[in-house]
């Protein structure tokens, strides 16, 4: 079974949610404390052991490429003024061995479309897919989600995707999935849809941003028409290959914040600031003040 060494980061979004916020930069840029919520997604992959990052952008998104890049008037200037620890910060952004490769989606055609522009750095490989959006914060003790899911890969092989439960008025905001009970966190994938209206959806099992998916479902993506919002679906491709080949859903021990959601923006700026070092203990006195 071929190792999970490639992942693909989706980032050519508007970020329409955001804006003025996101009107000069890109929603991925956007801080939770101190870093980019794209570095913490980056840094997931890492954990799992994937050391090539395939960023599909656009326009108005070389403030992604340039985060990962080398800084060389600002780190002579940090050296110069010797602090040290914050030019150690900045040139260690990324390990020396991880690839970055910048691909332009040219057009917003969804996020089907986003990875099949991946297809010529991929070729027929298994790959990951982490949306930055969605936040994801392990559980005390356990890996990283994506480390959690090539761990579950190598087991079992098949495609992977991540899940949870969510309100049933909230399923026209997900793809959701029906499925039967397989192992420990994880579901056997009977069918999957874009989507669906609450008094329709099989169930209230939906996925979230994370994938681990099979070389061969850029075949199913370009055979795709378009889905729901007249875009390429990933849904719809996975959907297509699960009639030829196993998927299954993966319960992340993990907590998810919408980032793309002002509300679950802040929600992940508090959590992830009570845990902050350096500031997670003054910070915990301050939300009690404010009581």
């Amino acid at each position: 079974m071929r190792k999970i060494t490639k992942a693909v980061f989706p980032v050519a979004g508007l970020g329409s949610r955001f804006l003025p916020a996101t009107k000069a930069q890109p929603k991925e840029m956007l801080p939770i404390v101190d870093k980019p919520l794209i570095q913490y997604a980056v840094e997931e992959a890492v954990e799992a052991g994937i050391t090539e990052m395939v960023f599909i952008t656009g326009r108005n998104k070389r403030a992604i490429e340039d985060h990962f890049d080398k800084a060389y008037e600002l780190e002579s200037e940090l050296e110069a003024a010797g602090k040290e620890a914050l030019l150690d910060l900045v040139r260690n952004v990324i390990p020396k061995n991880i690839n970055c490769i910048y691909i332009r989606q040219p057009a917003a055609l969804g996020l089907g479309h986003a990875v099949l522009c991946a297809r010529p750095v991929i070729g027929d490989d298994p790959f990951a897919v982490l949306l930055a959006d969605d936040l994801m914060d392990a559980d005390i003790g356990q890996a990283s989600v994506m480390a959690q899911m090539t761990k579950a890969y190598e087991q079992e092989g098949g495609s992977i995707i991540a899940v949870q439960d969510v309100p049933r008025e909230f399923t026209r905001q997900y793809g959701i999935v029906s499925g039967s009970p397989y192992q420990d966190r994880l579901e056997k994938v009977h069918g999957i849809i874009e989507k669906p209206m609450p008094d329709v959806a099989p169930s209230t099992l939906a996925v979230v941003g994370r994938y681990i998916l099979s070389g061969r479902i850029f075949s199913y993506l370009e055979k795709l028409g378009k889905g729901s919002g007249g875009e390429i679906q990933l849904t719809d491709g996975i959907a297509a290959m699960l009639k030829d080949f196993p998927v299954y859903a993966y319960r992340a021990a993990a907590t998810r914040y919408d980032c793309g959601s002002k509300l679950g923006y802040l929600k992940a700026s508090v959590a992830l600031g009570l845990k902050h070092k350096e500031t997670g203990e003054e910070f915990a006195e301050y939300l009690k003040s404010i009581r």
